[in-house]
């Protein structure tokens, strides 16, 4: 297929109108309307997409410990903003997750702690997953499950709400990646059976 003609069947896909957030967070706001700008750049679809954002509230843990936790709470968020919108008689085209934390592997007897995020994004019928990249981390009070990151960050960066802003990434990475470039990221993974479903449903088809 040309280049040319893919880009034709974007332009003639279904509009984007409004993609619902199951938080409140500013950085996380930031990261899905930055992910929606890239998109727009090859999909005129989602071009002047709205975002709506809702705190909700989950079962996964205050501070999630492996990607199973971060999967789950990204999932839920998404489900439960879903909820939210029909309860209040409003509707999204796309409702999406994000969910941070960390994540452990060891490799050869040495244990290994991430910082990491997932996003979940679903139209109400089928649901795509998508990650941040990873950062190292050692912060032994808050894997022992004793202290939340955003404490033990607000404490290291000597600020307030931390995590609001450029979040633990800002402060590890010295602001080269924030928490809100990390979920765009995750988002842009999590979008892609969406801005690119003629990929998608080929290989479905193919298994």
């Amino acid at each position: 297929m040309s280049t040319q003609a893919f880009s034709t069947n974007l332009v003639s896909r279904k509009r984007i109108h409004t993609i619902a957030l199951g938080s409140d967070r500013a950085a996380k706001i930031m990261a899905v309307r930055a992910s929606i700008a890239r998109v727009a750049e090859i999909d005129s679809a989602w071009r002047n997409a709205s975002v709506v954002a809702r705190p909700v509230e989950t079962d996964a843990p205050a501070m999630p410990l492996t990607d199973w936790e971060l999967m789950g709470g990204a999932r839920q968020r998404a489900l439960a903003v879903r909820e939210i919108l029909i309860g209040q008689k409003l509707d999204a085209d796309l409702y999406i997750g994000l969910e941070g934390g960390f994540h452990s592997i060891s490799v050869d007897g040495e244990w290994h702690t991430f910082l990491r995020g997932w996003a979940f994004v679903t139209d109400g019928e089928r649901g795509s997953f998508g990650a941040s990249p990873s950062i190292s981390v050692i912060v032994k009070s808050v894997i022992g499950g004793k202290r939340e990151l955003g404490i033990v960050i607000d404490a290291v960066a000597g600020a307030r709400d931390v995590r609001s802003r450029q979040g633990a990434w800002g402060v590890l990475s010295r602001d080269l990646l924030t928490r809100a470039m990390s979920f765009e990221a995750a988002l842009i993974a999590a979008f892609a059976p969406f801005y690119n479903p003629e990929l998608y449903s080929n290989r479905l088809e193919s298994g």
